[in-house]
């Protein structure tokens, strides 16, 4: 199984979302931000590493929000950890990925979201202004 990790950062009511880079699976589409968790590494620490790695900031990880079990389709299960993340330090920049934007939650669901990440968001709508 492979574990993956997202966090939800938010900033004066708003939600960063990442785009995928042209040509990487999923390109294109919009994102949590986050990435693979490495074999010895707390799921948390991966997450600071993911976003340190990828968009140039610290941050600490906060609760887990919801835990996805999904089937890859080219073999094997993934774990998917979304968490809530703060921004201790940086100003988040684009160093992996294509685009920002920070969204206000009611706003989320307009965006071309990944799979894992549109489902999470189905699943869990009162985080973004749904009840």
């Amino acid at each position: 199984m492979i574990a993956v990790v997202a966090g939800v950062v938010r900033r004066e009511g708003r939600v960063l979302l990442c785009q995928r880079p042209e040509g990487k699976r999923f390109g294109l589409l919009w994102e949590f931000p986050g990435g693979k968790v490495e074999a010895g590494e707390s799921p948390e620490a991966a997450l600071e590493r993911e976003l340190r790695e990828e968009l140039d900031v610290e941050t600490r990880t906060g609760r887990v929000l919801d835990a996805l079990r999904l089937d890859a389709r080219d073999g094997g299960d993934l774990l998917l950890l979304f968490y809530e993340s703060e921004l201790v330090r940086g100003e988040p920049r684009t160093v992996e990925c294509r685009a920002l934007d920070w969204a206000l939650p009611e706003d989320v669901a307009a965006y071309d979201l990944a799979p894992a990440d549109r489902l999470f968001l189905r699943r869990r709508p009162e985080l973004f202004g749904a009840r």
